[in-house]
């Protein structure tokens, strides 16, 4: 059975999710995420209430491929990506220079230590939804359990649900798959930012759509 997660964003600036090219990626911050889903996860994410108070979802991505091993940095295709921020040198994984995202004091936190860097694991998702500003926190009316889930969550993420909630989250993938066809919806909530992201502790769906 995949995996589904869901967790609060108390930065939601284009880097993390990143959504360029209609390719979603999670390259930075939420390490834990990034380690333990594999292909088929299906992830949320929602609006902290320091970020938004109502909770508003942001966006829902499912995972379609993953890069370990910090070969996200290394390969071509992904260089001119946004969250693309680390690059190998030598047996090393460094900050590129004008990096758009994050501070030198961020490296261990986003890939792990060296020699492994066993956090340098990277979802792409090419079957998603990104709502950002277009998100809304309409899915309280109808889905109790996700209510309950989102307001009562604290720092991290939760992956283990019950029976309803898991029902739940599901038929709100379908809404919001059916309540748009455009993977790309609205913009990030804030603008790009060096400084740092949350760290790993702490209905209609869409903004003038109709139900």
């Amino acid at each position: 059975m995949d995996r589904i997660y869901y967790y609060k964003l108390t930065v939601d600036d284009g880097g993390a999710p990143c959504v360029q090219d209609e390719l979603l990626s999670l390259a930075i911050c939420k390490p834990f995420i990034r380690m333990s889903a594999d292909r088929g996860a299906t992830i949320f994410g929602f609006a902290a209430n320091s970020l938004d108070p109502s909770n508003r979802l942001l966006y829902v991505a499912v995972v379609t491929d993953k890069r370990c091993h910090g070969l996200y940095y290394e390969e071509v295709e992904f260089a001119g990506r946004s969250d693309c921020i680390y690059a190998r040198r030598g047996n090393r994984l460094v900050r590129r220079t004008g990096a758009r995202y994050h501070t030198e004091s961020d490296l261990v936190h986003d890939l792990g230590a060296h020699p492994k860097y066993p956090r340098a694991q990277v979802l792409l998702s090419k079957d998603f939804r990104y709502l950002g500003d277009r998100g809304t926190s309409r899915y309280k009316e109808d889905y109790a359990a996700i209510k309950a889930a989102v307001e009562g969550l604290g720092r991290g993420h939760r992956v283990n649900h019950s029976a309803r909630l898991r029902e739940e989250l599901l038929k709100l993938k379908q809404l919001v798959w059916k309540s748009t066809t455009r993977m790309r919806v609205g913009q990030p909530l804030m603008t790009a930012s060096r400084g740092h992201c949350h760290r790993e502790r702490a209905c209609g769906i869409v903004e003038g759509s109709r139900s």
